[in-house]
């Protein structure tokens, strides 16, 4: 969670209200230096009325996805059966969740939020930002052969064996694309797409990101015809 001052104990207990079907739940925030606002006070004060949330200072991450891989090894390490990975600030909606959580208890190793399957929608949209998105997914399909409806949502359900797989397979990304190297990961695994309603951020997918994403899509192609992927 970064610079989310204004939704941060809202969201939290919005997501946790949205999981009161589980035994047990646990809400993990990773707040590092790219907040700047207070969200992490917020979180810490609102932490100590609220004993599932657990606010995870890491000021040694680098970037975006550094704050999720440290998100999943925490996750990891409370020996959670299911997590749960969900932006902050409302982009992705609390109220989607159970949807996600019923599909996964039909034995799925991974239920993927999708913005572009039947009854998905992605709201307050850019053109520009849409077909990033949709075009992405269009391009991973073929070049790597997968078949997901929404290759670049950050909405999803993991068994712990599941993301104990796509970590040992490797995050090598450095930007947004790292959601769809970690979905490639699971081609093999079962899996399923249950619709959400997505509300797309104010911030802009920049060339970085865009050459990343570029970069590491030829990367798992050639992987992919040597037969290595």
């Amino acid at each position: 969670m970064a610079n989310e001052a204004e939704t941060a104990r809202r969201f939290v207990d919005s997501v946790l209200a949205n999981c009161t079907a589980l035994g047990s739940r646990k809400f993990l925030a990773i707040v590092d230096r790219a907040s700047g606002d207070g969200t992490r006070q917020i979180l810490e004060s609102h932490a100590t009325t609220l004993p599932e949330l657990a606010v995870i200072w890491a000021p040694e991450n680098r970037g975006v996805v550094d704050a999720y891989v440290r998100g999943y090894r925490e996750a990891l390490q409370t020996n959670a059966d299911w997590i749960l990975e969900i932006d902050a600030g409302f982009s992705h909606q609390p109220s989607d969740i159970p949807s996600l959580l019923e599909k996964m208890r039909h034995g799925y190793d991974c239920v993927f939020g999708s913005r572009f399957c039947a009854g998905g929608s992605f709201v307050d949209r850019s053109f520009a930002r849409y077909w990033i998105s949709f075009g992405g997914t269009l391009a991973t399909n073929f070049l790597l052969g997968t078949k997901l409806t929404d290759m670049t949502s950050g909405f999803q359900l993991f068994t712990r064996e599941a993301l104990e797989i796509i970590l040992r397979r490797g995050i090598r990304s450095r930007g947004p694309f790292f959601q769809t190297e970690m979905k490639t990961h699971c081609r093999d695994l079962n899996v399923v797409e249950v619709p959400i309603q997505y509300r797309s951020p104010t911030h802009v997918v920049g060339s970085a990101a865009l050459g990343d994403a570029f970069v590491n899509l030829m990367r798992l192609f050639r992987a992919r015809l040597a037969g290595s992927l």
